[in-house]
């Protein structure tokens, strides 16, 4: 549970992150041919290059990414424990042009074998294998892949097999594929298994031993597309997918990840490797890290109330801000805009509080988002509170309704009585009644 928690935490992150920082140069000397492409910095997590990485692609066996991931984290899994192959297994993968072992049914897999056979040699029947064992039924496991992938919030991606056999529901994004090879590269085996170009399986009393290489051929210095900086971690080709390569590089301290997904399949060249080489030779000659922002010194000031001590307090970048930028970059051009939770804040203020944050901004574009934080700790005055408390009190709400019914009793206590002096008026006059002439005769 606690793991599953992390999981979600991890990726929340890692996708917000991805997506706040996503600003892509473009690439000069070579064209890309993949139909998809990502280059992002593990160092910063900033996208240096991207095309259409959110756009629906076969992923072929870049899969069984998510199959390792899955076998690593299952319960079950023990390396040195076996697996028996099964009938059922084989049943399913034959004749679908898929890469398969030399196992036969009954014959016992080490389990640390059985992922060495699924991720670097690419078989399908251990992949079905793998499935039936760590999930109890393909179709089972298959439900783990898509659950898997909406904990990690892959929302461009579904599985319907293990395996990376074409199929219209099986599916992803190179965006997608970033989250989820970052989140398996942090599992020690999955990391070393992608990263190995050779591994022997020992022989046993019935089979002799046998030597996997890696299909990355980046990493394979038989090769021609050998690349002494690169690393795993998957390959992938069916004819709808295209050919497809997922890979890491790191040189002079700079770490980046490379995914290209429908590069053209040619029998004379490899046109994934070919991207993925020039891509990250670009990316090592062309950028640099460069500190924008240092959290030892103030970005701005918010205004402070409630405080004898000081009227603002300075606010500085949580964590210094380094970005991978190209090596010529005009700092003229870079600037910092904050943007401060309000006009002011309210003592105690206490230092590393977050009261706003500020967008990093390159050639008129944002490349990243920092927290702006208190420099320093600034206490309450107690008389100016008390101050502020008497003069909300006698402008609150209440205290102006209770205004508006004393003004209202006034004017009705008014009223009622001009009514009630006016009617007085009225009954002290005295009415005039006219003698008849000959009644004031006959009196005198």
């Amino acid at each position: 549970m606690v793991k599953k928690i992390f999981s979600v935490i991890f990726c929340i992150l890692l996708i917000f992150s991805i997506s706040t920082t996503a600003y892509a140069y473009e690439p000069t000397g070579f064209d890309v041919d993949a139909k998809s492409a990502l280059l992002v910095s593990l160092d910063t997590d900033e996208v240096i290059y991207s095309k259409n990485e959110t756009a629906k692609v076969y992923p072929a066996s870049i899969t069984k990414i998510m199959t390792v991931t899955l076998m690593l984290e299952s319960e079950l899994f023990d390396p040195e424990g076996t697996v028996a192959m099964t009938e059922s297994a084989l049943k399913l993968i034959s004749g679908t042009g898929s890469v398969v072992s030399w196992y036969k049914a009954g014959q016992q897999i080490n389990q640390l074998d059985l992922v060495y056979l699924v991720l670097m040699s690419s078989c399908g029947d251990c992949a079905y294998l793998a499935a039936e064992y760590y999930g109890g039924t393909v179709n089972n496991f298959v439900n783990m892949m898509n659950a898997k992938a909406q904990e990690l919030g892959l929302s461009g991606t579904h599985y319907s097999n293990p395996v990376g056999l074409h199929d219209e529901n099986n599916y992803t994004t190179a965006k997608d594929t970033y989250v989820l090879t970052k989140y398996a590269l942090k599992n020690e085996i999955f990391k070393e298994v992608c990263e190995t170009s050779r591994y022997t399986i020992e022989a046993t009393e019935t089979e002799r031993a046998h030597t996997l290489s890696t299909t990355n051929f980046l990493q394979d210095n038989t090769t021609n597309y050998y690349y002494m900086y690169a690393k795993g971690v998957k390959t992938g080709f069916t004819n709808e997918a295209g050919r497809c390569v997922v890979s890491t590089a790191s040189y002079n301290g700079y770490n980046y990840m490379c995914l290209v997904f429908g590069c053209t399949a040619n029998a004379g060249k490899r046109y994934e490797f070919i991207d993925s080489k020039n891509l990250y030779k670009w990316a090592f000659t062309t950028f640099e890290f460069k500190e924008i922002a240092r959290s030892e010194e103030p970005i701005c000031e918010m205004k402070v109330e409630l405080s004898m001590e000081t009227d603002f307090v300075p606010l500085y970048v949580e964590e210094s801000f380094i970005s991978v930028l190209p090596r010529d970059a005009d700092e003229s051009t870079i600037s910092i805009v904050p943007k401060l939770s309000g006009e002011s804040v309210d003592a105690p203020v206490k230092k590393g509080q977050k009261l706003g944050t500020a967008d990093i901004i390159y050639a008129e574009k944002v490349i990243g988002t920092v927290n702006l934080v208190a420099g320093e700790n600034i206490s309450r005055s107690a008389i100016l509170a008390i101050g502020r408390g008497i003069k909300n009190f006698f402008t609150s709400p209440y205290m102006i309704a209770v205004y508006i019914i004393i003004a209202i009793a006034i004017v009705m206590f008014a009223a009622a009585v001009y009514k009630l002096n006016k009617g007085r008026s009225k009954s002290r006059k005295v009415r005039y009644i006219p003698y008849e002439k000959d009644d004031r005769n006959e009196k005198h």
